[in-house]
């Protein structure tokens, strides 16, 4: 199994950026949340809402295709760019990445 770097950036005030290692098959949502990474996921990780949405900077290429359901969750998230992807479905297949995470205070009951 390889191992890769991952650079997740914060939207939010105050956070400072983190490297982390991400194993081949890793979602940024598993290694945001075994590192204590507050990233929203409703539905739980399996594609079913847009809350735990990123923003993918750098690597977009060493991330597994996005398929059109994420497509269509990506359109209802909050402030969705070209370089939008679900943090549950990016899943990493060889490479490093960088990610920004949203700021996550603008979601309800947080």
């Amino acid at each position: 199994m390889n191992i890769f770097k991952v650079k997740i950036n914060f939207e939010e005030a105050g956070e400072e950026s983190v490297e982390l290692s991400i194993a081949e098959g890793e979602s940024i949502l598993d290694i945001c949340l075994d590192n204590g990474i507050e990233l929203q996921h409703n539905c739980g990780g399996v594609c079913g809402c847009s809350t735990c949405h990123v923003y993918v900077n750098k690597g977009m290429d060493h991330l597994q295709e996005i398929s059109d359901k994420e497509e269509d969750f990506i359109d209802r998230a909050v402030n969705p760019r070209i370089n939008s992807r679900l943090g549950c479905q990016c899943v990493v297949i060889d490479g490093d990445i960088e990610v920004t995470l949203p700021d996550q205070t603008q979601f309800l009951g947080h």
